[in-house]
This record gives C-alpha cells, sequence and structure tokens, in this order.
C-alpha cells in the first residue's frame, strides 16, 4: 500500500507541471483551433484586381501600352477645317464713312488641327493659312464702284491670333487709283477685329475637344 502511494504521490506533481507548461498550453489551445490557410498562388485575375490600371486619356488601344500615356495625336483637321470656314463664313457686313463691304466666302482653309496626349495631359495646336473673298461697294469719283478681291492671311498658329497679318488682293483694280486702293484697304482692315474674335472661338472649342 505505501509503495502505490509513493507512485501516486509522483504522478501527480508531474500531472501538475505538465498542465502548467505553456508548451503543453499551446498544443491544447491550437489542437481546437481552425488549421492554417493553404498558401495558394495568384493567378493574373487576382493581380489584375488587386492592381486596377489607372484612368489615361488618350485611344483604348493606347491604354493598354505598356507606354500608355505617354504619347499620342490625333488629326482634328477635318473639324477644324469645317468650324474655321462656319465662323469666318458668318462675318457681319461692315459699313464705312464712302462705301460698304462683306466677307462671303472662304476660298481656301489650308493647314492641320491636331489634339497630342502626353504623360495623361493633353494639349491643342493648329497651323493655318487662309483666303476669304469679300465684295464691297465705294463711292468713287462720285459714283459707286462695285469692288471685290480676297483678304488673304499668312500662316499662323495657336496663340498668334493677337498678331494676325491680314493682306488686300484686288480681283480687278484697273480702275481703281492708288488712293482710291489705299483708302479702300484701310477700310478693309477693319475686318482683322471680328476675324480674330471669331478665331478666338475657334480657340476655345479646340481647347474643349
Amino acid at each position: 500500500m505505501e509503495e502505490a502511494a509513493t507512485v501516486t504521490a509522483t504522478q501527480e506533481p508531474a500531472a501538475a507541471e505538465k498542465a502548467t507548461s505553456y508548451r503543453y498550453w499551446v498544443r491544447e489551445a491550437t489542437g481546437d483551433a481552425a488549421p492554417l490557410p493553404a498558401p495558394r498562388k495568384l493567378g493574373p485575375a487576382d493581380v489584375a484586381a488587386a492592381n486596377p490600371a489607372p484612368t489615361t486619356l488618350g485611344s483604348v488601344w493606347n491604354k493598354g501600352n505598356h507606354n500608355a500615356g505617354t504619347w499620342e495625336e490625333k488629326n482634328l483637321n477635318s473639324w477644324a477645317n469645317s468650324r474655321i470656314k462656319d465662323l469666318l463664313g458668318s462675318l457681319d457686313p461692315l459699313e464705312f464713312s464712302t462705301g460698304k463691304a462683306s466677307v462671303y466666302e472662304v476660298s481656301s482653309c489650308s493647314g492641320d488641327a491636331f489634339l497630342v496626349t502626353v504623360r495623361n495631359k493633353k494639349r491643342v495646336g493648329y497651323t493655318y493659312e487662309l483666303s476669304l473673298k469679300f465684295k464691297g461697294e465705294w463711292l468713287i469719283k462720285e459714283e459707286n464702284k462695285k469692288v471685290k478681291g480676297h483678304l488673304d492671311i499668312p500662316e499662323f498658329s495657336f496663340g498668334e491670333v493677337e498678331d494676325l497679318e491680314v493682306k488686300i488682293r484686288f480681283s480687278d483694280d484697273k480702275d481703281l487709283s492708288s488712293d482710291d486702293k489705299a483708302r479702300i484697304c484701310k477700310d478693309l482692315k477693319s475686318f482683322v477685329s471680328p476675324i480674330q474674335e471669331k478665331l478666338r472661338e475657334f480657340e476655345k472649342e479646340l481647347k474643349d475637344r
């Protein structure tokens, strides 16, 4: 009986030590816990979801390019040519002290307009040469004389409207003296301001595209 009691007494401290052992507690605590998730290899869909592509200007094909947003140029000639003709074809006629005149047609509209996307920022520009047909009537030598010709605008670019130059070219000036032509040219220069106003409107619309 004494031997059995000795064995029991020896086992009880061992069990108590086991119960208070940290490693024993961890094993017991984690034995009932949910298993850790197994590692899984990420696929292309997972990578795309975690790293959404940034929003960029430009065309759809450029967005898929690894250099997306770096450089793209869009030709706007068709819209620009039509819009310039519409705007300048609607100039109001002008009256002068001894005559009157009107612009009735944009006979030449030569140039380019473009939209460039650089590093996700857009920039617009253009370069044009224009020729507008005019017709008018002036009092010359006590009679009204009909005069026709062109208002030629040499090459100009975006931001140069304030320095616009207009040259007068007569269709038939054989009956006009030098003084008559100088006076008519001075009158026709009055079209410069309304032409500039129309071109500023064109530039604003171009920038908003």
